[in-house]
């Protein structure tokens, strides 16, 4: 049974695994986007087959590894579809609507592209883009599934930067992060996985040696402590032969 307590604690915690271990999938399920193969999930204190789609929706954002846009539709216009879960017959849209779509933009730093269309854009500004949306949501529980792809490394920390605030603003965000590093800097729980298993979860802290980076990822490898966060930094040894 995976539980997820957002009424309880707000933790920011990352899944990490080798490439097909199943992280994507475990996120699909989180989401309600896939059955689970066994057990259930719920979302606060009911199953979240419970709830209706929309309340769903109005309780977990989840940015998907390779979500897709009609053709020539604007960034604005994008981000905006984030406000969907909050319109119904009865509430059409608000200042309130529109206020959530201008912070979420100017949080994930894309306000210059708003009048461009989604396929002007370089892949790491549609990522930008694509995590606005998912902000616009306002929801208590994020779901990112590999948030930092396509991003060069000083849009990959702003990203995990914009993580955290929103995490230290009372948020659970759970990600799937390929760059073990930066999960390992950002995260206060981490998710192991390996051919769908799960092999280990707890604090970073807790959690992360050589002999665990070795049986995951088959990597031959030392531990340091990372010099400006102390978390944990992997070293791959390199094979002089």
């Amino acid at each position: 049974m995976v539980i997820i307590g957002v009424a309880l604690m707000a933790v920011a915690v990352a899944a990490a695994g080798p490439n097909a271990c199943g992280k994507s999938t475990l996120l699909k399920a989180l989401a309600r986007m896939l059955p689970p193969a066994a057990g259930s999930v719920w979302l606060d204190d009911r199953e979240i087959t419970e709830y209706a789609p929309k309340e769903v929706a109005r309780r977990l954002g989840l940015l998907p590894q390779n979500p897709s846009a009609p053709e020539g539709i604007i960034v604005s216009d994008l981000v905006a579809r984030g406000r969907y879960p909050h319109q119904n017959l009865l509430r059409q849209w608000t200042s309130t609507d529109e206020q959530a779509v201008i912070e979420a933009m100017t949080a994930a730093n894309v306000t210059d592209l708003a009048d461009r269309t989604i396929d002007q854009l370089s892949g790491g500004q549609r990522q930008r883009v694509w995590i606005a949306m998912a902000l616009a949501q306002q929801t208590p529980l994020l779901l990112l599934d590999e948030p930092t792809t396509y991003l060069d490394i000083a849009h990959q920390v702003e990203v995990l930067n914009l993580a955290r605030r929103l995490h230290r603003g009372g948020r659970t965000v759970v990600a799937v992060l390929h760059e073990l590093n930066l999960a390992f800097r950002y995260a206060t729980h981490l998710i192991v996985m390996k051919e769908g298993e799960i092999v280990t979860t707890g604090s970073t802290a807790d959690v992360v040696s050589t002999e665990l980076i070795e049986e995951v990822f088959g990597l031959p490898n030392a531990i340091i402590t990372d010099p400006l966060s102390g978390s944990p930094l992997v070293v791959p040894r390199i094979d002089e032969e």
